[in-house]
């Protein structure tokens, strides 16, 4: 029960995101100017997807250790509050088309997945390992928003 909790949470995050995204693809976002390497639209996601599942599944390596695991409760926090950012990045982003203020965001989104890879890494490697897509992905979405912003 835990793994499927643990894995409809960021998936949950990502299809409440998407509610501010997908409108937006067709209209506002396909007038942006947008850098060579812009991968395209249909891309997304399954990359997205592949990614939250991931993340479940950290999450779930983590939560199932015993609640006197020392640095749990903390790993899990720092989890929840990036997931919270995940969401608001798209709503920035998309919605209030606010590409300045959301390359700050991601950003910090970017330092707290590093800082849950650290946390959670001293509970699980594994856990922390299967981060390293998610934040490589981040690492390439924040290049992206930095040079839309750039061309816009």
């Amino acid at each position: 029960m835990k793994l499927l909790i643990a894995l409809l949470i960021p998936l949950a995050v990502g299809f409440t995101g998407s509610y501010f995204t997908t409108p937006e693809i067709q209209g506002w976002y396909s007038t942006l100017n947008k850098p060579w390497f812009q991968p395209p639209n249909w891309l997304f996601g399954p990359v997205w997807t592949s990614l939250y599942i991931l993340m479940g599944i950290a999450m779930y390596l983590i939560w199932k250790q015993s609640d006197s695991t020392p640095g749990k409760k903390g790993a899990l926090y720092i989890y929840a509050v990036q997931l919270v950012f995940n969401f608001f990045w798209s709503m920035i982003f998309f919605r209030f088309h606010a590409l300045g203020f959301s390359m700050g965001w991601i950003v910090v989104l970017w330092l707290l997945i590093l800082l849950t890879i650290f946390r959670f890494g001293k509970i699980s490697s594994t856990a922390a390992w299967l981060l390293v897509p998610y934040i490589s992905w981040v690492s390439f979405a924040s290049i992206l928003n930095f040079t839309i912003w750039q061309l816009n």
